[in-house]
């Protein structure tokens, strides 16, 4: 049951960072479940320690797990745009 939940949640919060970052257009959907559940793991080794909560990853589903996993959805998005274009949006 925990990947099904990996997988759906996973989804919205890469489509979300998508949109943040303006890539929606360039991914699929299993693009934005990659982005989300690698996302999830960065912003669980890097964010949610400065906001006291755990990820999605860590079965965490508050409002303070889900942004530290936004947020590091978000992140991933920047770093791969960077290296891909030379800048971040």
């Amino acid at each position: 049951m925990n990947l099904i939940i990996w997988l759906v949640v996973g989804g919205l919060i890469g489509w979300v960072a998508s949109m943040i970052m303006r890539t929606d257009a360039q991914q699929g959907m299993f693009l934005n479940v990659v982005v989300g559940i690698i996302g999830s793991m960065l912003g669980g080794w890097f964010v949610a320690p400065l906001l006291g909560a755990g990820t999605v990853n860590q079965n965490d589903f508050s409002i303070r797990g889900l942004a530290a996993s936004l947020i590091g959805a978000v992140i991933l998005l920047a770093i791969v745009n960077l290296v891909r274009r030379g800048r971040v949006r």
